[in-house]
């Protein structure tokens, strides 16, 4: 692990495996805090209130936003999404390093507020690759999937002006190695 505390910022486009990756790192690498979202969009059936995401209305979000208690926050897909700020807050006081998994909008608030903050983009091999992924997830109708492939695209270009680290996701344990990698060295 790090010697000190650190945010670590992990974005891609929609089904490129983020969230494999940062459970994987949470469960090698000690003294790291996954930050848990709050959203607007609708749970799944496999997903877990608290542990994904916390589910609220739009109207709880809204009042989160006027009383201050976002780090940061992005309209996705017509979805809010955003970090609550207490909870990193407290993990940095803790001396625990900080994992983020929001996209490229969020990334650019939190690195304000955070400008030594570690930014890694996880890649999909290849385009295909990500759409194959997609359709496996099962989540999205056609033409939300169709909207998500187009917004990876405009992600990626975006990525290479914000980012440090780019990671091609094409084998997950060699991705996780490079993320942890990138972590102990920054």
């Amino acid at each position: 692990m790090p010697d000190k505390p650190k945010v670590v910022i992990i974005s891609g486009p929609s089904g490129v495996g983020k969230s494999t990756i940062c459970t994987e790192l949470v469960r090698k690498l000690e003294g790291l805090y996954r930050s848990v979202s709050v959203t607007t969009r609708q749970k799944s059936d496999t997903e877990e209130d608290g542990k994904d995401y916390w589910f609220v209305s739009k109207q709880q979000f809204r009042n989160m936003i006027d009383k201050a208690e976002l780090l940061e926050y992005a309209e996705v897909f017509g979805n809010l999404y955003g970090t609550p700020k207490t909870a990193v807050d407290e993990a940095l006081q803790d001396d625990k390093t900080v994992i983020l998994e929001i996209d490229v909008q969020g990334a650019k608030q939190a690195k304000t507020i955070y400008p030594d903050a570690v930014m890694i983009f996880i890649l999909p091999p290849t385009k295909k690759e990500l759409a194959e992924r997609m359709n496996l997830r099962g989540r999205e109708e056609n033409t939300v999937a169709e909207k998500r492939l187009s917004q990876a695209d405009r992600e990626i270009a975006a990525a290479w002006q914000y980012y440090e680290h780019m990671v091609i996701n094409e084998d997950v344990d060699r991705a996780v190695s490079e993320v942890i990698r990138i972590i102990e060295q920054s």
